[in-house]
């Protein structure tokens, strides 16, 4: 798993944003800092950029990094 950040469509941003913003259950699968697929079934509490990278934080606390997104509610993303 490349540590390099690939930067995100303004389009997956934007999704993210309207989620945040509604407050509801989204289904997020994406790819940890070890390579494994996860899927989570949480609320995102935030958005934001730290040192160049982006990044979401669930309702549990789980940090994501955004170009280790792979679907979001069952829409796949090119990130």
């Amino acid at each position: 798993m490349s540590n390099h950040y690939r930067p995100v469509d303004c389009a997956v941003h934007s999704a993210l944003r309207g989620y945040l913003h509604t407050g509801e259950l989204v289904e997020l699968v994406f790819r940890d800092e070890s390579g494994q697929v996860l899927t989570l079934h949480e609320e995102i509490r935030d958005l934001f950029s730290r040192a160049g990278e982006d990044f979401l934080l669930t309702s549990r606390g789980r940090l994501v990094r955004l170009d280790h997104l792979m679907m979001v509610n069952g829409q796949a993303l090119s990130t």
